[in-house]
């Protein structure tokens, strides 16, 4: 089969609007969690997440435009436009019927949804509905807006696996390519879930952590004290390029798709499988499919969002796989970012690819006291960034339904 390579990448979070910053903010431990302040959080038990920062849609998209889209929309095209610009593609010479898009969103345009119901039951006459309802609020939206701004013709859908979401669309983009499928793919995932409907829904299934009065260190995975996750919102790009297509376009290619597996825990509507079943699986899935054995591994971001039960299972699975390793690193990047849900497993690529590419292993931070369990099996890389040579690196994403999804990533070699 067709080598798949990476050829761009663009990133919208809540540490950093554009690649560069994210980056660094990564690299040095910085925090995203505050107060929310897009909306009145009184009535809700956490009154926290992590909000982009300093981020207008208006400097990017125009507002004739931007109002057509839900904001999970405009995060979409605001990161794809940057993965092309890195990627430094003309389209205009190349054949647009062999390049596709397949994004991700776990939530569409819920704000959208929300917003428009709570207006429609408030209207006493007249009630209606805005006219661009439908398209703003469907989770395909997004890929289909990507392929019009660029007229890609190419492949072109959306995957939905919740918190999964945007690995498996990593995934399948890989997939499409290697398979001769398609040249290029712009790929990754978008979500705008820090809305009245998300945080009420979240609260209510008790997934959120509820530290108000530490909320910027309340993202703290493996820590005895962790309470649930912190909801975060944007977008993270990749362009997937079968690698002789790039060689052709002279392309700058920064790492290279190794493989990817999947798999359900088949266990519980919102938790994990306490012996970490499917993510066992779907880790060696991937093992297998990069024709790897687990002591090629040298850094994994793990899906670590902070639950109890969740990053339990998580190391129990790692320990399935890897045995007692305490020279691995292990990272959880949700303790800066927050957790953005089916936008999640794309940003953490990216940290996955810019490790590899310098040697970097984020850190996790805010976590003090580690379960007993677990302080001398791993490192955990906690409170500051280390230096460390990275071949491969892999990035684990579980989902509300027992989605696993789980990519491998290497360095890049001619």
């Amino acid at each position: 089969m067709k080598r798949v390579v990476i050829t761009g990448i663009g990133a919208l979070t809540p540490i950093g609007n554009n690649l560069n910053d994210y980056w660094n903010n990564l690299k040095s431990g910085v925090s995203g969690s505050g107060p929310i302040t897009r909306f009145d959080t009184s009535k809700f038990k956490t009154h926290f997440a992590c909000e982009l920062k300093d981020f207008n849609i208006d400097d990017h998209i125009p507002r004739s435009e931007s109002r057509k889209y839900d904001r999970f929309t405009s995060y979409a095209l605001v990161a794809a436009e940057e993965a092309v610009k890195h990627a430094g593609i003309d389209f205009e010479s190349l054949n647009r019927n062999k390049i596709g898009v397949i994004w991700g969103s776990g939530n569409g345009g819920i704000e959208t949804f929300s917003e428009e119901m709570i207006d429609y039951t408030k209207r006493d006459e007249n009630p209606r509905f805005n006219p661009f309802f439908i398209p703003k609020i469907i989770a395909d939206i997004a890929s289909g807006v990507i392929s019009m701004k660029y007229g890609l013709r190419g492949i072109n859908f959306t995957c939905i696996s919740a918190c999964a979401t945007s690995t498996t669309a990593i995934i399948d983009a890989f997939n499409y390519i290697r398979w001769g499928k398609a040249n290029m793919i712009i790929t990754g995932g978008s979500e705008a879930p820090i809305t009245v409907a998300g945080l009420g829904g979240f609260n209510a299934s008790r997934a959120l952590s509820t530290n108000n009065d530490e909320a910027s260190t309340a993202s703290r995975p493996f820590d005895k004290t962790r309470d649930g996750f912190v909801m975060g919102e944007g977008a993270g790009a990749l362009v997937l390029e079968e690698y002789e297509h790039a060689i052709a376009r002279g392309a700058n290619i920064i790492a290279e798709v190794a493989g990817g597996g999947m798999a359900a825990d088949a266990y519980h509507l919102t938790g994990t499988h306490p012996e970490g079943e499917g993510a066992f699986l779907g880790m060696n899935e991937a093992l297998d499919d990069a024709n790897i054995t687990a002591a090629d591994i040298d850094h994994i971001n793990m899906h670590a969002t902070s639950t109890p039960i969740g990053d339990q299972s998580e190391l129990i699975a790692v320990e399935r796989v890897f045995g007692i390793n305490p020279k691995l690193k292990l990272s959880a990047t949700k303790s800066m970012t927050g957790h953005l849900l089916g936008a999640a497993g794309a940003i953490e690529a990216i940290a996955c690819i810019k490790a590899i590419e310098e040697g970097v292993v984020p850190p996790t931070i805010n976590t003090k006291e580690v379960d007993e369990d677990w302080a001398d099996k791993f490192d955990l890389t906690l409170g500051k960034a280390q230096k460390h040579d990275i071949r491969y690196a892999m990035s684990n994403t579980f989902g509300f339904g027992g989605h696993i999804a789980t990519a491998i990533f290497k360095g890049y070699e001619a």
